[in-house]
């Protein structure tokens, strides 16, 4: 059997229904930082920084709330609206606080979600950032959006 040289198509694509299982199902579990930047002032879901206080205390965004992943367990029903779906996040990419975070409230019967890119993204981004001393706004780093807007138009 020949093996393909190309990295990429080593491993086959899977079948269109199965890619459309797989994409669809990851839509129910994530968003991004420009949807959730975008939908805040909805007020459909409840944003959670699931991060500790000194990171917190560094910066967040605006209108999150605090509430770190090791105090879900015991501290969630009397600051999240079971009513409404939640959206964690964390630091970043390289961090899988926000897929802990997550497990805790899916143990509790909240409907979740990851934002995907965490405060990194939300940073690199240029969305504003909360902090006891108030809000600003950074530059956007043109590597990772458009510095037109805060959406790819994806």
């Amino acid at each position: 059997m020949e093996t393909n040289a190309n990295a990429v198509l080593r491993v086959p694509p899977a079948a269109p229904a199965e890619a459309l299982a797989f994409f669809t199902a990851q839509l129910a579990f994530r968003t991004d930082v420009s949807d959730v930047y975008s939908a805040l002032d909805d007020q459909d879901f409840t944003l959670v920084d699931t991060r500790g206080k000194a990171a917190w205390d560094q910066g967040r965004a605006p209108g999150a709330v605090h509430l770190p992943t090791d105090e879900i367990a015991t501290r969630a029903a009397e600051l999240i609206d079971t009513a409404k779906p939640v959206v964690v996040y964390c630091w970043g990419p390289g961090c899988n606080g926000a897929y802990r975070a997550a497990v805790e409230f899916a143990k509790l019967g909240y409907q979740v979600k990851e934002m995907i890119g965490g405060m990194e993204y939300w940073i690199r981004e240029g969305l504003p950032v909360a902090t006891d001393a108030g809000v600003e706004r950074g530059e956007p780093d043109p590597r990772t959006v458009p510095v037109s807007g805060v959406s790819c138009a994806c």
